[in-house]
C-alpha cells in the first residue's frame, strides 16, 4: 500500500508533494522521501513519520518544479534511511520511486553485479534502477526506451514515477498491478496511486491500465503500451471533491466515516430502491440482470472486508433469489485453477476497484469465458473498467483503513441485488414492498444510534 505522488508544472513541487504524502498516509508507511529537479536532482528521504521528513526540508527546502514523492511500507530490506524512496541512479542522474513486487529481483541483482554495479539498499526498486541504467548504458538508448525495455525484463507488479536532471520537462510513469491516476491541469500535471493528492487541483484525470506508460511535459502527455504503441486516452471527471477527504472537524477517518454510514446507505439507495414496481433498478445491471437471474450459479469473488460482506450477499441471494452461491477468497481463487462451467457467473467485491487479487480473478474468470459483473466504490477503476457490468456504491472516499460504510454500502447494494434477482420470480409483491420498506429505513435508524455513543466509548474501553 506505498503510495506515489508526482508533479510537474509551474508551481513548486516540494510543497505539492509532501501535501499529496500527507493525504495518502492512510495507506500505511514506514519511511517517506521526496526528489525534485532543479537544475540538479535532490532528494531527501527518512524512516519514520512524514513530519520528519517535513522538518528535514524546513532546514534546507528543495527548489523546483518537477518532483516525485513516496511514502514505503517495507516489504525488500528494513526500514530505514537507505532503504526508503527514491532511488538514484548511480551517476545521480535520475530518480525513481516504485510500489509493488519484483519477483525475479534476485536474478536481475546477480546479474548487474557480474557487470559492475553495485548497491546501497536491499530492495528490489533499486534493482530496477540499475536495470534501466544499464539499458542507457549498453544500448545508447532515451531515458523513456530505458525504462521501457528494463520493464519488459521485469517479473512482479509495480507502479513508477521516476525524473532526471537532465530533463527538468519530464515525468515518466507506469503500472502494472499498482494502480496510477494522472490528474491533468492548465500546463501541469498531477500523478497519484490514487485521487487524494489530486483532487485539490483538478478534477480531470486519466486512469492507466497495467502495461501502459506515460511521459508527461508542460505542454502535454503522451501514454504508450510497454511495447512503444501510442495510445489515445479518455480524460475522466473525479465523483469525489476535497471536502470528502479531509477529516471535517473529527478526531480521525475512521470515526468521521463510521458517522456518514446513514449519508452513505441513502446513496447507494438513491434511485435504485422504490416502493412500488419495479421495486429495483440497478442501471449498471439493466441489461445483464436476466444472465444474472439465470446463472446456474454465482460466485462471489472478494478479500479482506469485501469477502465479508459476500458471505452476507450469499445469504440474501440464496435466500430470496433461489439461486446458488459460493463466495471465494480472491487470492485462492487466483492461484488454483477454479472449475468454472457454463452458466456460471462472477461477481466480484471491492472498495477501492484496484484489489489485485480481485482483479486478477476477473480476468482468470474471463480467461475461461465467464461473465463477470463487480460491485465497488471508485469510480474509473480497474475493475469498474475492466468487468462486463456492475454497480457503484457511491459511498465517497474511504481513507479509514478499518472498512465502515464501504462494508455497509456493499452489504446494501447486495441486498438490492438479491432482491432485483427475485422480483416478479421469488418473492410476492406484498414481501417485497415490506423488505424494500426495511432497507429504507436502515439509514434513520443508523443515525439514531449514532447520536450517542457514549455507551460504545464506554464498552470499547472496558475491551481495550
Amino acid at each position: 500500500m506505498c503510495g506515489i505522488v508526482g508533479y510537474i508544472g509551474d508551481r513548486e513541487a516540494q510543497e505539492i508533494l509532501i501535501k499529496g504524502l500527507s493525504r495518502l498516509e492512510y495507506r500505511g508507511y514506514d519511511s517517506a522521501g521526496v526528489a525534485v529537479v532543479n537544475g540538479s536532482l535532490e532528494v531527501r528521504k527518512k524512516q519514520g513519520k512524514i513530519a520528519r521528513l517535513s522538518a528535514d526540508l524546513a532546514n534546507a527546502s528543495l527548489d523546483g518544479k518537477l518532483g516525485i514523492g513516496h511514502t514505503r511500507w517495507a516489504t525488500h530490506g528494513a526500514p530505514n534511511d537507505e532503504n526508503a524512496h527514491p532511488h538514484v541512479s548511480t551517476g545521480g542522474s535520475f530518480a525513481l520511486v516504485h510500489n509493488g513486487i519484483i519477483e525475479n529481483y534476485t536474478a536481475l541483482r546477480d546479474m548487474l553485479t557480474t557487470r559492475g554495479y553495485s548497491f546501497v539498499s536491499q530492495t528490489d526498486t533499486e534493482v530496477l534502477v540499475r536495470l534501466i541504467e544499464d539499458f542507457v548504458k549498453q544500448t545508447d538508448l532515451s531515458l523513456g526506451k530505458a525504462v521501457r525495455q528494463a520493464l519488459s525484463q521485469v517479473k512482479g507488479t509495480y507502479g513508477i514515477a521516476l525524473v532526471t536532471q537532465d530533463d527538468p520537462d519530464m515525468l515518466i510513469a507506469a503500472r502494472k498491478g499498482s494502480p496510477l491516476i494522472l490528474g491533468v491541469g492548465d500546463g501541469e500535471y498531477f500523478l497519484g496511486s490514487d485521487a487524494a493528492p489530486i483532487v485539490e487541483y483538478t478534477r480531470k484525470v486519466v486512469y492507466l491500465n497495467d502495461g501502459e506508460l506515460v511521459i508527461v511535459r508542460r505542454n502535454g502527455f503522451k501514454v504508450f503500451s510497454v511495447d512503444e504503441v501510442k495510445l489515445n486516452k479518455t480524460i475522466h471527471e473525479l465523483e469525489w471533491d476535497l471536502e470528502q477527504i479531509e477529516k471535517g472537524g473529527y478526531e480521525h477517518f475512521m470515526l468521521k466515516e463510521i458517522m456518514e454510514q446513514p449519508t452513505a446507505l441513502e446513496n447507494a439507495m438513491r434511485g435504485r430502491l422504490f416502493e412500488d414496481d419495479p421495486f429495483v433498478k440497478l442501471g449498471g445491471l439493466m441489461d445483464s440482470s436476466h444472465r444474472l437471474r439465470k446463472a446456474d450459479r454465482i460466485i462471489l469473488c472478494a478479500c479482506g472486508t469485501s469477502w465479508h460482506a459476500a458471505l452476507v450477499g450469499e445469504y440474501l441471494i440464496e435466500a430470496w433469489a433461489r439461486i446458488p452461491v459460493e463466495v471465494e477468497y480472491a487470492s485462492e481463487f487466483r492461484y488454483r485453477n477454479p472449475i468454472l462451467r457454463d452458466g456460471d457467473a462472477v461477481l466480484v467485491i471491492s472498495q477501492s476497484g484496484e484489489t489485485a487479487d480481485t482483479l486478477a480473478a476477473v480476468r482468470e474468470a474471463q480467461r475461461q469465458g465467464i461473465p463477470v459483473y463487480g460491485i465497488c466504490n471508485t469510480v474509473g477503476s480497474t475493475i469498474a473498467r475492466e468487468t462486463d457490468a456492475g454497480v457503484y456504491l457511491h459511498a465517497g472516499p474511504e481513507i479509514g483503513v478499518a472498512s465502515t460504510k464501504a462494508f455497509t454500502a456493499q452489504v446494501t447494494i447486495l441486498a438490492q441485488l438479491a432482491l432485483k434477482l427475485a422480483q416478479d420470480i421469488e418473492l410476492s409483491e406484498a414481501e417485497l414492498k415490506e423488505i424494500v420498506r426495511e432497507l429504507k429505513q436502515i439509514p434513520s435508524k443508523i443515525a439514531e444510534v449514532l447520536e450517542d455513543v457514549s455507551n460504545v466509548e464506554h464498552i470499547a474501553k472496558t475491551f481495550r
